[in-house]
């Protein structure tokens, strides 16, 4: 999948799910996507390739990384809590989606339980 493709994936994703919105607070070069004014992704070009900026678990980030060279640190955030994603062979949609739905989980499951559009621990798990 390539950058472009990627980030088409990736907005696609983000768009479906509850209470997400689209935002540009720094400006047209940065498409980031939140939760209740939480930041759960953010999509770019600034590094000089397409990429996708998003939330994991640390170990579960430090897996990616080390089984996927399209999976990096995170551009400009903390390299703990955050992942880059660019365009590759390895990266699908289906990992996209996983991963964007991931990062979009763990940010709910940080707000209060008042302002949770969904219940981050069922939500697309299926029933």
């Amino acid at each position: 999948m390539n950058g472009k493709t990627l980030q088409k994936a990736a907005a696609d994703c983000a768009e479906e799910l509850p209470g997400a919105g689209l935002e540009h607070p720094f400006g047209p070069d940065w498409e980031v996507f939140k939760v209740r004014g939480k930041v759960f992704m953010l999509m770019t070009e600034v590094p000089g390739r397409p990429v996708v900026i998003l939330k994991s678990d640390p170990a579960e980030a430090q897996a990616l990384r080390e089984q996927n060279a399209n999976i990096t640190p995170g551009y400009h955030m903390n390299k703990k809590h955050w992942i880059t994603v660019e365009g590759g062979d390895a990266i699908d949609k289906e990992l996209v989606r996983e991963l964007v739905t991931e990062s979009y989980l763990l940010v709910v499951g940080r707000l209060p339980k008042a302002q949770q559009p969904v219940d981050p621990h069922t939500y697309g798990r299926g029933a």
